[in-house]
Parts: C-alpha cells; structure tokens; sequence
C-alpha cells in the first residue's frame, strides 16, 4: 500500500518555493515531472492541467499528484486548484484521497493562501494553514512552516540538476487524539521544477522523466563533472533501451538523438 497513511501532510508540503516561483516550479499547462522511490516502489506523478473554473479573474490551474504503488492496483490522485498573480503561486483548494480508511480530505482557502511567495531566498520562511474534515479521525488542523535551508546540485536518474533549493518542511497536525509532528524535504532545480523529495519517513523520491526540457548538466550521465567520451559511450551502449540515465532527451527510447546531444555538449 501506498506508505504515506495520513496523505494530506505531505500534500500541504509537497511544493515548497524558491527565488522565482515560475522559474522554480515552472507552471505551465501540461507541464509533467515522474519520481520514483530508489528502493522501487512507489511513482509520484505531477501534473499540470487547465481548469474552465474562475479563480479571482485568473487563469486556474490544476496540479493534479498522483501516486501509485508499483506492482499493485493502489493509486491516489491528489488536486490542487491554484492560480499565479503579481503576488506568486496561490492555492485555493486541495481534494485529497486518503485511502478507503481516511476517506477524502478537502481543503477550501478562503481567501487564497499563498502557496509560493514570488520571491524567495535562502533563509526564507513561510507558513501554510488548513482546516479539514478527515473519516475516523474528525476535524484535523495542519501547518506547514517551510524553509530554504540549502542550494545543492541534485544528480537524480533523469540527470544531474545545478543549484537547485532544498526547503525544509515542519509539518504538526492536531486532532482529537494528540499532535503529531514530522520533517520533509523537496528540491527545486532552476526552470525544472521538482527533482527530488524524501518523505517524513526518510523515503527518497528521484525524477525519472519530466515533459521539460533536460539541463545541460543531463548531459554528464555518469555525474563525474564533465561531459566527455565516457558519456558517449554509456549512452551508445544502451542504444534501443529506456534507461531514463541514458535517455537524455527524455523520449522514452535512448537513440542517435541522445548520442547527438551528447556530442554537442563534449567538455561542458
């Protein structure tokens, strides 16, 4: 089964900013990032889709998470209604599948909350606050304080990603019965979005694929600093494969496109 039990925790920390909220966490319509957990059992799939639904006059947005156990028939699909002004990424609603025990979490902002504040810096904070209805366990408040605690690069299965942000989530949730408390991570690579993310449980999330285009860095499949022969040749020798480290250009096979890219980048 899908690990995360009370999945609305991670969701309200699953997007944590940087810098430039665009540049960061690139919104547009379509836009499409797939992690997985290195042990090999979960995908986490983000979505970005059109909504016809008003949000305060601007073009809405639906961050649509989905996760699935690999190898079984559990998925949960996770939605965010969001939209992007002057001010930076707002949420307006989460609907939040928590599995047949916990029900459907939904989670109404009114007025919207800031979701990614347009600008960030390291040693930013910020703070996101809900209040919902959870089956079994009643009325539940979450907040999530979240910080940029590092810039670190980030070599992950689809490539290696320069200067990405690591924020930091403190999440406590309180219900009848008690708080509970947890910490989570997620890194933002410049004009990618989301590369990597370990969970409350020391899970590690990697992107394995995305619908963006790959840095230069992607190039330095073998992570040693420098794009060279070495390279070329792990890519040529996993030529008609899917191997996401060889498959730079992320169109599912490893081909003569990926040797060229290769090429083009000797010695950057």
């Amino acid at each position: 089964m899908v690990r995360n039990t009370v999945l609305l925790v991670a969701l309200l920390c699953a997007f944590t900013n940087i810098a430039d909220a665009q540049n960061y966490y690139p919104v547009d319509i379509g836009n499409t990032w797939v992690l997985e957990s290195t042990d090999g059992a979960e995908r986490t799939t983000y979505t970005i889709e059109a909504t016809d639904e008003p949000v305060n006059g601007e073009q809405g947005r639906i961050l649509e998470i989905t996760t699935e156990a690999l190898g079984t028939s559990t998925v949960r699909t996770s939605t965010f209604l969001l939209h992007v002004d002057e001010e930076g990424m707002k949420l307006h609603r989460i609907v939040a599948e928590l599995g047949d025990t916990f029900g459907v979490a939904r989670v109404e902002f009114s007025p919207p909350t800031i979701f990614f504040p347009l600008i960030l810096q390291l040693g930013e904070i910020w703070e996101t606050q809900a209040e919902t209805e959870v089956n079994i366990v009643g009325a539940a408040s979450v907040s999530s304080v979240n910080e940029v605690v590092a810039i670190e690069d980030v070599v992950t299965p689809a490539g290696t990603f320069e200067n990405c942000l690591k924020i930091q989530a403190r999440t406590k949730t309180t219900v009848a019965l008690g708080i509970s408390r947890s910490i989570s991570h997620q890194w933002l690579a410049p004009d990618h979005g989301p590369v990597k993310f370990t969970t409350d449980q020391n899970i590690v999330f990697e992107l394995v694929s995305s619908s963006l285009p790959v840095t230069e860095r992607a190039y330095d499949v073998n992570a040693d600093g420098v794009v060279n022969i070495l390279d070329l040749v792990f890519v040529a020798s996993r030529l008609g494969q899917t191997d996401p480290k060889a498959d730079v250009n992320a169109d599912g096979t490893v081909n003569i496109l990926d040797l060229t890219l290769i090429v083009q980048n000797l010695g950057n």
